[in-house]
């Protein structure tokens, strides 16, 4: 079977399939008329706002409640076509192609092998919970390709450019996560260990990464100059960290996002007040933990319980959004259910090429930390913001790719063909 799947990649039109393969279930999905519910509503409205000229506000009140790269990108599409969800839908489907390149050119690159990178992108390509998020104004689909599009720039780096660039497209990342700031240092960390962690290839990591970090706040700097004009007080991206922390550690909490808690329900909450009430809700959170540091470590492992175990969770869009769910809503239980099966499938593998990369039973290159380590790098990045915060499935959306990079090199390892060596190189 892997000698039949290796030989159906190696085609010379087997990109131009698999790309076919990735875009068309996107594009039927995508037809579907889904109102935005819940947090894609409130991108939606604040994205129209921005555009119609009343500025980043809710209820006529300027806030940096939530982060604002994912309004302010949709409000310039706004300005030139029209707001509405179809615009959402068509630059959604933009993004999600340009994340399948990204997926194929990463994956041959970080595992040198051609044909572990088209892999990926197969894998990535009919994974269910991928197509379902398409039609939706949230924020997955735009960050994930710019959390792709800033690794392969830097990972494909061999100019200035490229990384000044890169410095620009983690800094946008920044305004749709704050926490991407993270990846950054990860990604030279393996840089500069891949080389057996000498001095002086350390010592050149740390300054490119120094110099890819000032401008990513540089492209942050002017939100938080307005955020520091408008509340008084310095607000790096948004006001929502305090009431974050609490809702993902409270007595009720049990690993996921918890807001019916007394601790929670009882805090005052208003738009013109939010910098304060947000300070409140992380004094709370700090003061639970501060009580309960046993509690708060034993659930740990339930907040990572909650971020990778289920998947699936763009059912929820649908079953709010979509007329016609409760007449399907067969169709869409089933769907759900072999994209859990697909899911933990992905999840095994992805564990088991971990064990053998870095068990040293599987080489791909002489060095002990090499390229192919990025994927779980990715994936420790959710991880880490979970056990401190909350769980919640939608937030490993991002980290698939690169998960289905790992999974195609599982699939392929005894048979690559047309090796990429300009991975070889170290950045810059």
């Amino acid at each position: 079977m892997k000698a039949r799947l290796i030989h159906a990649l190696s085609g010379r039109l087997a990109v131009a399939w698999l790309m076919v393969l990735f875009v068309l279930p996107r594009i039927l999905v995508a037809m579907m008329d889904v109102a935005p519910v819940s947090d894609a509503l409130w991108y939606f409205s604040r994205a129209r706002g921005v555009a119609a000229g009343l500025g980043y506000s809710e209820d006529g009140v300027p806030t940096a409640y939530w982060p604002p790269g994912w309004p302010l990108a949709l409000s310039g599409l706004f300005l030139v076509f029209g707001a509405s969800i179809a615009v959402v839908k068509i630059f959604n489907l933009l993004c999600a192609t340009l994340t399948a390149w990204l997926t194929l050119d990463l994956g041959r690159r970080l595992f040198q092998s051609e044909v572990a990178g088209r892999t990926a992108l197969l894998l990535l390509a009919v994974y269910p919970n991928s197509i379902g998020y398409v039609p939706l104004a949230l924020t997955e689909v735009f960050y994930t390709t710019l959390l792709l599009a800033g690794t392969w720039l830097l990972v494909a780096a061999r100019s200035p450019t490229r990384m000044a660039v890169a410095g620009l497209a983690f800094g946008f990342s920044m305004l749709v996560k704050a926490q991407s700031l993270l990846v950054v240092p990860m990604i030279f960390a393996i840089d500069g260990l891949r080389e057996g962690a000498k001095v002086r290839h350390l010592a050149g990591a740390l300054l490119r990464c120094t110099a890819v970090l000032t401008l990513a706040i540089a492209v942050v700097a002017p939100w938080t100059w307005r955020n520091f004009q408008l509340f008084g007080e310095l607000v790096p991206v948004s006001t929502n960290g305090g009431m974050t922390l609490l809702t993902g550690n409270n007595p009720s909490a049990r690993g996921g996002y918890t807001e019916n808690d007394p601790l929670v329900t009882t805090l005052s909450r208003s738009v013109a007040t939010q910098l304060k009430d947000d300070r409140e809700a992380g004094a709370r959170a700090r003061q639970w933990i501060r009580e309960n540091p046993g509690t708060f470590v034993t659930r740990m492992p339930l907040k990572l319980f909650r971020l990778w175990a289920p998947d699936g969770e763009a059912e929820w869009a649908f079953q709010e959004g979509y007329r016609g769910y409760e007449e399907y809503r067969l169709g869409f239980r089933a769907v759900r259910v072999l994209n859990q099966l697909y899911y933990a499938s992905l999840l095994l593998g992805f564990a088991w090429a971990g064990v053998l990369l870095f068990s040293r039973r599987a080489t791909i290159s002489s060095a002990a930390i090499d390229w192919w380590a990025l994927p779980y790098a990715i994936a420790f990045f959710p991880s880490v913001i979970a056990v401190v915060f909350s769980g919640q499935s939608r937030f490993h959306y991002p980290a698939m790719p690169f998960v289905a990079m790992a999974c195609g090199w599982l699939l392929t390892r005894d048979r690559s063909f047309a090796p990429n060596r300009r991975v070889q190189g170290r950045l810059g």
